[in-house]
C-alpha cells in the first residue's frame, strides 16, 4: 500500500508542475502578441513623420537659401561701408594727430605713440595705394615730426633724470666686509621706475619703427658722463674728508633727492687697500726708544727724517683742501682713493651694463656699453701709469719707499681683475686689455725697484759723515729693515712681482715644473714666496757686507766692533720681531744662530780694546820678596809704571768709550759685566800682589789711584752719555 500511495503523490506534483508550465506558456504568447502590435503602431508613426518632414524641408529650403543670399548681401554693404570709413580715416589722421604730435610726448608718451601709430598706418595706406595724394606729404611730414619729438623726448628723459651716484652710495656698494665669498651684488637704481619705462618705450619704438639708431649714441654720452662724474664725485669726497684717518666712509645719506639713484639692500663685497705703513711705524717706536725702550738708545733718528723726505709727494693736496696732511697721510690718500676708484668702477659699470640691457637692442649693448666705459677707464687707466711713471722716477732717485705706493694698488688690481674681466666681457680686445697691461706695467716697475733697492744696498757710498760716533745702528741698516719689513704686508705681491719677471734664474732657485705654467702670474705660492726668502736673504748679504766696509771707516777697530754688533743685534731683534725670519728660514738654514755667531764675533773684537789694560797688569817678571828688603829702583820702576799704564788705559777707555753706545739693555749689561768680571779680576790679583805690602812708592795714592770696586763702576758707566 506504501508504494502506491508515493507513485500517486508523485503524479500530482508533476500534473500542477506541467499545469504552470502551460500558464507560463499562454502568457509569454500574450505578450508577443502585444509587442507585434505596438512595433507596428511605432511603424506606423514614424512612416507617417518621415512625410511630413519631407514636406517640411521641401517648404523650408528654398526659404533659407532666399536668406541666406540676402545676409551675404547685407555683409557686402556693411564690409563696403567699412571699408569706405577705414579709407576714409586716413585723410583725417593728420588733422586728428596734429595737435598732439605738435605739443610732444612729454608727460602723456603712451597716447603720442598711439597717435604716431596711427600716422605711420596712413603713410603705408597713401604709398601703396595713392602716392601722389597731397595727404601722403602732410602724414610723412607729421611722422618724422614725431621721430624727432621721440628723440628729444629720450634725450631729455635720460640727462633730467641721470645723476652721478653719490660718493656714500658707492662706498656703501663697494663696502668693507672682509667675506666676499657668496656675497650678493648690489643693485642701484639710477633712474626712476616710471621713467625708465618711458625710456624703454621710446627706444623699442625708435628701433622697431623709428629705423634710428642716433639714441643709442645719446644713451652712450650722457651715460659716460655720469659714469665718470660719479668716479669724479668719490675722488672729491675723499679730498674733502682728507683730514680724518683713514677713508671716510658713512652708512647713512641724508636728504636724499628723489632722483637720486638708490641702492637696493646688498651685502658688501670685500675691499683690501691695505697700508705701507705699519712697519714704518714699528721702526719709528724703535728710533725714539731703541730697543731696550730707552729713548735716545738708538741712532735711528734720522730714519724719521730720511722718511719724511721719501715722498714724491708734497703737501699740495692737503694745502689745497685747507687739511693738514704730511706727505705720508698725501700718498695714502692717493693710494686708497685710486683703489676704491677701481672697485667703484666695476660695480658701477656692472650697474650700468644692467641698465643698459633694457634700453639697448641686444645685438647693439656689447658696442654700446664698451663706448660707454672707455672715458672712465681709459682716465683710472692714465692714473694708474701716471703712479707707475711716479714710482719709477722715485725708483731713480732711489726712493725707495715711494715705489711701494704701488704694491697695494698691484695687490687690490689683481683681487679684482676677475671681477675686471667679467664686466668686460664681449668688449673689444684692447678695452679688455687695458688692465693686464697696466698690471704688467705695475709688475715691471716693483720687479726692477726691488733689485734696484738690493743693488743700491751693495753700492752704497761709504762717507765718512754718514758713520755715527757713537757706533749705533747705521742709517743705511734700519732703511733696509723698513723696507723689508713693509714688504711683509705684500708677501704675494713681491712675490709674484719677482715671478714675472723670471728672478728664479737671477736667485739660481730650482723651478719645479709643477709649480710654474705658461704665465709668470700662474707661478704657486710656495715658488713665490721662495724667491721672496731668497731676495731677503740677498738684501742682508748685501747689506752685511756694505757693513763690513762701513765698519773699517773707524780708525778704532773696537768702535767698529761695536758698530757691527748693533747693527747685527737690531736686524736679528728685528727679524724676530717679525714674520721676516720665516721668510728668511725658508732658504737659508738657522738664520738667527748666525746673526748670533756674527754678535759673539764682534764682542770677542770689541773684548781684544781691553788687552792693553792687561798686559799693564799681567805678565809682570816674578819678583822675590823678603820680609824688610827694600826693592830696587828698577823694580820699583816697573811696578810704578805698571799702575800708571793701567790707571791712564782704564781713563782712556772709560773717556772715549762712554760716547758709545749700546742701544740693547740686555747686550749692553752682558758686555759691561763681561769686561767688568775680567778687569776686576785681574786688576785685584795686582793690586793684593802689589798694592799691598809692597814699599814701592812714598806717595801710593798717586799710583793706586782706584780699588777694585771702583774700576768696577768705571765699567759699568761705559755706553752711558749720562754719565
Amino acid at each position: 500500500m506504501i508504494p502506491n500511495e508515493d507513485a500517486s503523490s508523485r503524479k500530482r506534483e508533476i500534473e500542477e508542475k506541467l499545469k504552470q508550465e502551460e500558464e507560463m506558456l499562454t502568457f509569454i504568447k500574450e505578450s508577443l502578441d502585444k509587442s507585434d502590435q505596438l512595433t507596428n503602431n511605432m511603424v506606423s508613426i514614424l512612416s507617417s513623420f518621415e512625410s511630413r518632414l519631407m514636406k517640411l524641408e521641401n517648404s523650408i529650403i528654398p526659404v533659407h537659401k532666399q536668406t541666406e543670399t540676402l545676409q551675404r548681401l547685407q555683409e557686402n554693404v556693411d564690409r563696403t561701408l567699412s571699408c569706405l570709413d577705414h579709407v576714409i580715416s586716413y585723410y583725417h589722421v593728420a588733422t586728428e594727430t596734429e595737435k598732439v604730435i605738435k605739443d610732444g610726448p612729454s608727460g602723456r608718451l603712451e597716447e603720442y605713440l598711439s597717435c604716431i601709430a596711427k600716422i605711420q598706418k596712413a603713410v603705408e595706406y597713401f604709398q601703396d595705394n595713392n602716392p601722389d595724394s597731397p595727404e601722403l606729404n602732410r602724414v610723412k611730414s607729421l611722422f618724422e615730426k614725431g621721430k624727432d619729438s621721440l628723440d628729444g623726448e629720450f634725450r631729455n628723459l635720460l640727462q633730467r633724470h641721470s645723476k652721478p651716484v653719490p660718493p656714500i652710495l658707492i662706498l656703501d656698494l663697494i663696502g668693507t666686509d672682509e667675506e666676499i665669498d657668496g656675497q650678493e651684488e648690489g643693485v642701484l637704481e639710477h633712474l626712476p621706475e616710471g621713467i625708465l619705462q618711458d625710456i624703454i618705450r621710446i627706444s623699442q619704438w625708435l628701433v622697431e619703427y623709428g629705423r634710428n639708431q642716433d639714441f643709442m649714441n645719446v644713451y652712450c654720452q650722457i651715460r659716460s658722463s655720469q659714469l665718470d662724474r660719479s668716479i669724479k664725485g668719490l675722488k672729491e669726497h675723499f679730498r674733502k674728508n682728507s683730514s680724518s684717518s683713514g677713508v671716510p666712509y658713512s652708512p647713512a645719506v641724508q636728504n636724499k633727492r628723489k632722483d637720486t639713484p638708490t641702492k637696493k639692500p646688498a651685502k658688501r663685497p670685500v675691499l683690501v687697500t691695505g697700508t705701507i705703513r705699519k712697519a714704518q711705524n714699528l721702526l719709528k717706536q724703535y728710533s725714539q726708544h731703541g730697543l731696550d725702550g730707552k729713548k735716545g738708545g738708538s741712532g735711528l733718528g734720522v730714519l724719521e727724517e730720511q722718511d719724511s723726505r721719501s715722498r714724491y709727494h708734497g703737501d699740495a693736496v692737503g694745502e689745497k683742501h685747507g687739511t693738514t696732511l704730511g706727505k705720508d697721510d698725501v700718498l695714502d690718500f692717493e693710494i686708497d682713493t685710486y683703489v676704491y676708484c677701481i672697485s667703484a668702477f666695476v660695480r658701477l659699470a656692472q650697474s650700468e651694463y644692467q641698465l643698459l640691457i633694457d634700453i639697448i637692442p641686444e645685438h647693439h649693448q656689447k658696442k654700446t656699453f664698451d663706448s660707454l666705459i672707455q672715458e672712465t677707464l681709459d682716465n683710472l687707466i692714465l692714473e694708474g701709469e701716471n703712479i707707475v711713471l711716479a714710482a719709477k722716477k722715485a725708483n731713480s732717485r732711489h726712493d725707495f719707499n715711494s715705489v711701494l705706493s704701488i704694491f697695494p694698488i698691484l695687490r687690490h688690481l689683481k683681487l679684482t681683475k676677475p671681477e675686471f674681466d667679467k664686466v668686460l666681457q664681449g668688449t673689444a680686445a684692447s678695452t679688455k686689455n687695458k688692465l693686464p697691461n697696466l698690471i704688467t706695467s705695475i709688475e715691471m716697475t716693483g720687479a726692477k725697484a726691488l733689485e734696484d733697492f738690493a743693488d743700491s744696498i751693495k753700492n752704497d757710498p761709504d762717507k765718512e759723515n754718514s758713520m755715527s760716533k757713537d757706533g749705533t745702528v747705521h742709517e743705511l741698516t734700519s732703511n733696509a729693515i723698513l723696507f723689508l719689513q713693509q714688504l711683509l704686508e705684500f708677501q704675494e705681491t713681491a712675490g709674484a712681482m719677482l715671478a714675472s719677471q723670471v728672478l728664479g734664474d737671477t736667485y739660481n732657485i730650482p723651478i719645479d715644473p709643477r709649480e710654474t705654467s705658461s704665465a709668470a702670474s700662474n707661478y704657486s705660492s710656495e715658488f713665490s714666496r721662495r724667491l721672496l726668502s731668497t731676495y731677503i736673504c740677498k738684501v742682508l748679504g748685501n747689506l752685511q757686507l756694505k757693513l763690513l766696509s762701513k765698519s773699517k771707516m773707524y780708525e778704532d777697530l773696537a768702535l767698529g766692533a761695536i758698530f757691527l754688533h748693533n747693527n747685527y743685534n737690531y736686524i736679528l731683534k728685528s727679524l724676530e720681531k717679525s714674520e721676516l725670519m720665516h721668510l728668511v728660514s725658508v732658504t737659508q738654514k738657522d738664520p738667527d744662530n748666525l746673526y748670533r755667531e756674527h754678535i759673539e764675533q764682534q764682542i770677542q773684537i770689541y773684548q781684544r780694546r781691553f788687552l792693553s789694560l792687561y798686559k799693564s797688569i799681567c805678565n809682570l817678571p816674578s819678583l822675590a820678596f823678603e820680609n824688610g828688603r827694600l826693592l830696587k829702583d828698577k823694580e820699583r820702576q816697573m811696578i810704578k809704571e805698571r799702575f800708571k799704564g793701567f790707571n791712564e788705559g782704564l781713563e782712556e777707555i772709560c773717556k772715549i768709550q762712554k760716547s758709545w753706545a749700546i742701544p740693547d739693555k740686555k747686550q749692553r749689561e752682558r758686555i759691561r759685566q763681561s769686561q767688568k768680571k775680567i778687569v776686576q779680576e785681574a786688576y785685584g790679583a795686582f793690586l793684593h800682589k802689589y798694592g799691598t805690602g809692597v814699599n814701592f812708592t812714598k806717595n801710593p795714592d798717586k799710583y793706586i789711584k782706584y780699588s777694585v770696586e771702583h774700576v768696577g763702576d768705571m765699567i759699568e758707566r761705559l755706553f752711558d752719555t749720562s754719565a
